[in-house]
């Protein structure tokens, strides 16, 4: 194999491993009978984007993004 592919690999790999963490550090979504009220217009759900909740979302959808990305370019060089 070319060192490219392998490099790609293990890449891969780490995205994967750090895909994992960021989804695991995230809180849960479940707000129970609370979420029907609408609490998402709180202050906090205002300014998520700026919170370290928002910051794990951005890197999850982007490790996702690269992770997706990665898969189809190894599967076309091999």
């Amino acid at each position: 194999m070319s060192a490219l592919v392998v490099t790609m690999q293990v890449l891969y790999v780490l995205i994967g491993i750090a895909l994992i963490w960021v989804v695991l550090m995230q809180e849960s979504k479940s707000g129970g009978l609370g979420a029907i009220g609408g609490s998402s217009q709180s202050y906090w759900g205002k300014n998520k984007a700026r919170s370290l909740e928002g910051a794990f979302e951005k890197y999850t959808k982007l490790g996702a993004i690269l992770f997706m990305i990665l898969a189809l370019l190894i599967n076309v060089l091999l």
